[in-house]
């Protein structure tokens, strides 16, 4: 049992590490940096390259890990954070995601994606006390952990540049005021906090004597966990919440096995969130959503004639024609299908909703395995047991998420990841039921109407379906007082609230349908490969997802296809490689994110005006043309009742907002 506890202090020195760098990011620049995992990694593999391959001590390999990881700290706050102050803290937060993306595939193209072993240099010293038994890695793990986190509060509480750290924590706006040069502050803490996860990298691959450029990414999210568990911003929190998460998991583990790991993970960060959102030591505050309006008021959709709609569904259709493309081809055509219907459920959750998931993947898990049971054990044709794949997915998401209602700030998105990771957690650990790591196999082809589905065009003419209505579905909605009232919540909470929209309520409901949509998508996953891999249902497949509605953009079902078609079409059109594949996908969301963040199906609003005065469609009277609904082939939207009707202009509000607008 004490081997168990020092084992679990050891990881959780780790973790706290990790965590006080991201609550020292969060404090003064209020972003979740969700590429400080790779900086572990990154850090790691520069203390193996220093240690193992030049053959240097140890205090070099973390000194040169130090020195690397504060450099590329500096450059991501540079390029990635602040050319997005005063913007919706999403764009930071999407960024910060991109170059978790960029690093992490940078490094297996590096160095490759396998496991190495880790040559510390240390002697083989042991000590015994009682019953305890520890080597000398222990010891400077233990003190090396200890003297940075004394030294890191004594700084922060006596010097100058520790006093401007706390005073923009405290308020940014204010400590800019009296003088405190709060972007140098920013860069400072950035670099900091990136080589605190540099030097738990090197730590951590000592002790374990081996290291992969893969394992930033699980340990940035534990990161994320223990720096939530004591409190999103609380220094001491961070290193309490590692401890504790350190200490439960090497319990959890020694009990049950490596196996429940991520459950412990997760489990505890969603109980926290649930029971106590502000953490162990975290101070209770009211901020917006992450996700608002501002993020897509600067640009408007693209809308369609149907005419234009007739040519693009009849172009869809080839391939379901026999004998017309080859079997490559119509391969690709059913992936992008597959990943149009799973970025669509981001359209009604991201763009009509305002809420960001990062955990997508949880809900197209459990319509896959769902649907794969209920065809294969109880016999059920593949229509019916998608429908109900997508009724489970959508019940289970909505009562998951029930609790995050009363979260704000960067928790509810947070509470998405935790909730879509301990789902797939749980699929692993229910292995009597879902073949746990080792699959799901034998799922039966898809039964529609009594016509078993067995070549690739008949899959890809039953996806093409399923799209089809899935599209239907979210543009009627859009277009009903369900859709109008979202986007209220999104433009402005409070002033939808003001109105009696029961805000909480329509968030879950939007993370229903979304939970519905991607349960289907699932579904047709299950159906089309005949396999289910727990694997890839990971946070990587939900920020695919993501980074496929921004590009195609959230505010349009045609924008979720677009996206897919680029993502998913276009390199495997090339034949890109996986690691090269998600590099790209990185750099895209980074260059989107800061130039086009709405979306390839849109128009900026410059842009849009011209086409109105061009076409003749602005009608507002010598108003702003802004305030004329650009989708009027689709008819004038319905107005809200009450307080939000007369709304002026920019008030915030749907009726005030430019793209919701009341044509006049």
């Amino acid at each position: 049992m004490f081997d168990i506890l020092l084992a679990g202090l050891i990881n959780g020195n780790a973790y706290a590490l990790v965590a006080l760098g991201l609550s020292l990011v969060i404090g003064v620049a209020n972003v979740v940096n969700f590429a400080h995992g790779s900086l572990f990694a990154v850090g790691a593999m520069v203390g193996w390259l220093v240690t193992t391959t030049f053959g240097m001590p140890l205090w070099a390999g973390a000194l040169a890990a130090v020195v690397v990881t504060g450099a590329l700290g500096y450059l991501i706050n540079l390029v990635a954070v602040r050319p997005f102050a005063g913007r919706a803290p999403i764009a930071a937060v999407l960024s910060t995601i991109a170059v978790m993306i960029i690093l992490d595939n940078l490094l297996q193209i590096v160095f490759g994606p396998e496991v190495r072993r880790f040559d510390s240099g240390l002697p083989p010293v042991t000590f015994q006390v009682g019953g305890l038994t520890f080597g000398l890695i222990d010891v400077i793990i233990l003190v090396t952990g200890v003297t940075l986190m004394t030294v890191l509060a004594l700084a922060l509480r006596f010097t100058r540049i520790g006093r401007a750290i706390r005073a923009t924590s405290q308020d940014r706006d204010a400590a800019a005021q009296m003088g405190v040069p709060v972007a140098r502050v920013q860069s400072i803490a950035f670099m900091v906090a990136s080589a605190l996860g540099g030097l738990a990298g090197v730590l951590v691959a000592a002790y374990f004597t081996t290291i992969a450029p893969t394992q930033g990414f699980q340990i940035g999210l534990a990161g994320i966990a223990a720096a939530t568990l004591g409190g999103l911003g609380s220094l001491l929190g961070a290193v309490i919440g590692g401890l504790i998460l350190g200490v439960l998991e090497a319990i959890g583990v020694g009990l049950w096995g490596d196996s429940v790991r991520q459950l412990i993970t997760f489990g505890v960060l969603l109980a926290v969130l649930w029971i106590r959102p502000e953490g162990l030591l975290g101070k209770k505050t009211v901020k917006r959503e992450p996700l608002t309006g501002t993020f897509f008021s600067q640009a408007r959709p693209l809308v369609m004639r149907r005419w234009q709609i007739a040519v693009l569904v009849a172009l869809a259709l080839l391939p379901a024609i026999p004998g017309l493309f080859n079997g490559y081809a119509v391969q690709v055509g059913i992936q992008i299908i597959a990943f149009a219907m799973i970025a669509l459920s981001m359209t009604v959750i991201g763009g009509q909703a305002g809420q960001l998931s990062l955990g997508q993947a949880g809900p197209v898990a459990i319509g896959a395995y769902a649907a794969a049971l209920l065809m294969k054990n109880a016999g059920m044709p593949f229509l019916a047991a998608a429908f109900v794949a997508g009724l489970i997915a959508a019940v289970l998401i909505a009562l998951l998420n029930t609790p995050s209602w009363k979260l704000s700030g960067h928790y509810p998105a947070i509470a998405t990841l935790a909730t879509g990771a301990a789902i797939v957690a749980v699929i692993l650990v229910a292995e009597p039921l879902t073949g746990g790591g080792s699959g799901l196999s034998l799922i039966p082809l898809p039964e529609v109407f009594g016509f078993v589905l067995s070549s690739p065009t008949q899959l890809y003419a039953l996806g093409l379906g399923l799209l089809l209505l899935i599209i239907l579905l979210v543009h009627r909605m859009s277009r009903s007082h369900l859709g109008l009232y979202w986007r209220a919540v999104r433009d402005d909470e409070v002033a939808a609230r003001a109105a009696g929209i029961a805000a909480p309520q329509y968030k879950s409901l939007a993370f229903a349908v979304g939970g519905f949509i991607a349960g289907v998508a699932g579904a047709f996953w299950a159906a089309q490969y005949g396999f289910l891999d727990p694997k890839i249902f990971t946070p990587n497949l939900s920020f695919q997802i993501v980074i496929i509605a921004v590009l195609g953009s959230m505010l349009r079902p045609f924008g979720a296809v677009l996206g897919a078609v680029i993502l998913v079409g276009g390199l495997e059109l090339f034949r890109v490689a996986a690691d090269t594949r998600l590099l790209i996908y990185g750099l895209v969301l980074l260059v989107f994110v800061r130039l086009r963040p709405q979306g390839l199906w849109t128009l900026p609003l410059p842009f849009a005006r011209l086409v109105r005065r061009l076409t003749g469609r602005d009608r507002s009277g010598g108003a702003d043309s802004s305030q004329v609904d650009d989708a009027d082939a689709a008819g004038a939207e319905p107005e809200l009742p009450g307080t939000l009707a007369p709304a002026a202009p920019g008030a915030g509000s749907a009726a005030g907002h430019p793209e919701e607008g009341k044509r006049r």
